[in-house]
């Protein structure tokens, strides 16, 4: 009797467990890497903006952000992980409207943006003094691109036309023109500012 019922279990279990952890596994990786290489394999993009062939060669991921701190590059959206935009350890602050840490956060975000920019006057866009959900968020608002023009203009010694100019080009749109919202990468951006900063030098 319990043979009858134990067998038919154990064969349901193995046959499951090699469809579901082996082949579709594989059956997916392998499609992912015919279809789509450069996504499957974390749209790595080398200091050209160019898709990466290894590891090796890339600057950085298109889906990840990370740490800009001089005042000639445009900064990221602050990061909530530890250490800073740690792939491994996605994760937001969590911190309530009300929460002291997150008045801290805001509050040292501002200051380190009015002491790079002592000039500038506009109001600062949230995202810019605000960690993203993930604390990996690879982009900015179009706003905190065109509030930092004036910074890196000076630090690079560009016209601020040039700059912004080159952020309208960086500008990507909502998805099919209705799914989410208007946004700047900021890695492809640096990475367009340093081209251009070295043209004109």
């Amino acid at each position: 009797m319990w043979n009858a019922i134990l067998r038919p279990c154990l064969v349901c279990f193995v046959i499951l467990a090699v469809l579901t952890g082996i082949a579709y596994p594989m059956l997916m990786t392998g499609a992912a890497q015919l279809l789509f290489p450069h996504q499957a394999n974390g749209s790595l993009i080398t200091s050209d903006g160019k898709p990466a062939a290894h590891a090796s060669q890339a600057a950085g991921s298109a889906l990840i952000g990370q740490s800009f701190a001089g005042k000639g590059y445009f900064w990221s959206r602050l990061s909530a992980t530890s250490p800073a935009y740690n792939a491994d350890g996605s994760s937001g602050s969590n911190f309530g409207p009300t929460s002291p840490n997150l008045l801290s956060e805001v509050t040292g975000a501002v200051g380190a943006l009015e002491l790079a920019d002592p000039k500038n006057k506009k109001p600062i866009p949230i995202d810019l003094v605000t960690s993203s959900a993930s604390g990996l968020d690879p982009d900015i608002s179009p706003a905190s691109a065109y509030y930092q023009v004036g910074r890196v203009a000076r630090a690079r010694h560009l016209s601020r036309g040039a700059v912004k100019a080159l952020v309208a080009q960086c500008v990507r749109g909502r998805w099919l023109g209705v799914f989410g919202a208007a946004h700047v990468n900021v890695l492809r951006l640096n990475m367009r500012l340093n081209k251009l900063s070295a043209m004109r030098h």
